[in-house]
């Protein structure tokens, strides 16, 4: 299991231009820029949060083509820089959209069709069960948050602060 050590590796490794764009058309680069971009305006007292929304795909990037493990991948990877809240955020993030189909199926039309294609291999709309243990999750509201920007995070040609902006920001 691949673990990021310090800030300088873990910025080099979202900056990788060989990155897959996980079929959605924006690079992972600019994805995650926008998902932390949002989480500022939504939740600006949030920094763990936006923390997260920065890093929440890094699993895609360290391991492609893996939808179902890449949230959990990209949590180890993170947990020893990041701390234990950002990297539950980020292993929860692939739930959170199976959550929100399953208590708004309109959520479904928001999602992009790779997002769509990845949530049928992440298991689909939760069972009653997995719902009510996820609806129980003391976060559940950053979860959602995160899920939410992330989904809206898919814009080409967006303008977002650059990710230097970031490493002050966050990680100064």
């Amino acid at each position: 299991m691949t673990t990021i050590r310090d800030v300088d590796s873990l910025l080099a490794l979202l900056a990788r231009p060989d990155a897959t764009d996980d079929g959605e058309g924006v690079s992972m680069l600019a994805h995650h820029l926008q998902t932390a971009t949002q989480l500022a305006v939504d939740a600006p007292d949030d920094l763990a949060l936006q923390v997260a929304g920065l890093v929440h795909d890094v699993g895609t990037i360290l391991e492609p083509g893996r939808p179902l493990t890449h949230a959990r991948t990209g949590a180890e990877a993170v947990r020893p820089l990041l701390g234990d809240r950002v990297a539950e955020l980020v292993r929860q993030h692939d739930q959170a959209k199976r959550y929100l189909v399953t208590v708004d199926p309109s959520y479904l039309e928001l999602l992009s069709t790779q997002s769509v294609a990845t949530l049928e291999v992440q298991g689909g709309p939760m069972d009653a069960g997995t719902r009510a243990s996820f609806e129980r999750h003391p976060d559940l509201e950053a979860c959602v948050a995160l899920r939410r920007a992330d989904d809206a995070a898919k814009v080409p040609g967006k303008s977002v602060p650059p990710l230097t902006h970031w490493r002050t920001t966050l990680f100064p």
